[in-house]
């Protein structure tokens, strides 16, 4: 691969680039023509939500080794899991990204995500400044309690298979099956399509 900005330089003060740097360069390109697809959950319910999901929308593709590929209509939803009218709703959209980070590493940019919109943990189904969830990453299956792969309850949740449908009527969950299918099965009940807010996908 030609590299015109690593060689040929006019400019004296400029010193050749070693042998040794281009093939780290060129590894690297390597490295990002094979990322993995991931699915992120993105919610809100406190605070501006449509903002807040537009920032993590943001901060996912100013990720080193992400980006974002499409970004799903926004639905708003009851929350799950606590008595109707006990909290606000939510705004919940899906993300889908390109990514060359391993699952853990990208766990751990969810939460960095999380942290900078201030999010609690204080309580079980409490209410989130954010929420960023990874629902599948490529085909990874993993029992492993700090990150199950895919999420452990994305298959019966309509806030996530209704936006992800929408980006991709195609999509599968590893080891559930399409997600057209999947939805059918839980009903859009209780996730309303909000046409008039939109995400935009980072330029």
């Amino acid at each position: 691969m030609t590299r015109p900005y690593l060689q040929g330089h006019s400019d004296p003060t400029v010193q050749p680039v070693p042998a040794s740097v281009v093939e780290q360069v060129d590894a690297a390109d390597t490295t990002l023509q094979n990322p993995k697809w991931a699915v992120i959950s993105i919610g809100a319910n406190l605070g501006n939500r449509l903002e807040t999901l537009q920032g993590a929308v943001d901060a996912l593709e100013d990720t080193p080794g992400v980006r974002v590929k499409a970004v799903s209509p926004v639905y708003e939803t009851e929350p799950w899991g606590v008595a109707p009218g006990t909290q606000p709703s939510y705004f919940n959209a899906i993300v889908v990204l390109k990514t060359t980070l391993p699952p853990k590493s990208l766990l751990e940019r969810a939460h960095a995500v999380e942290e900078a919109f201030k999010r609690v943990r204080d309580e079980h189904w409490g209410p989130r400044t954010l929420d960023v969830d990874i629902v599948a990453y490529a085909d990874v299956t993993s029992d492993d309690p700090r990150l199950t792969l895919p999420h452990p309850r994305a298959h019966e949740r309509a806030f996530v298979l209704a936006p992800w449908h929408d980006v991709d009527p195609q999509a599968k969950l590893p080891g559930r099956g399409p997600v057209a299918d999947l939805l059918a099965a839980v009903t859009r009940e209780g996730v309303t399509p909000r046409a008039d807010l939109e995400l935009r996908l980072p330029e």
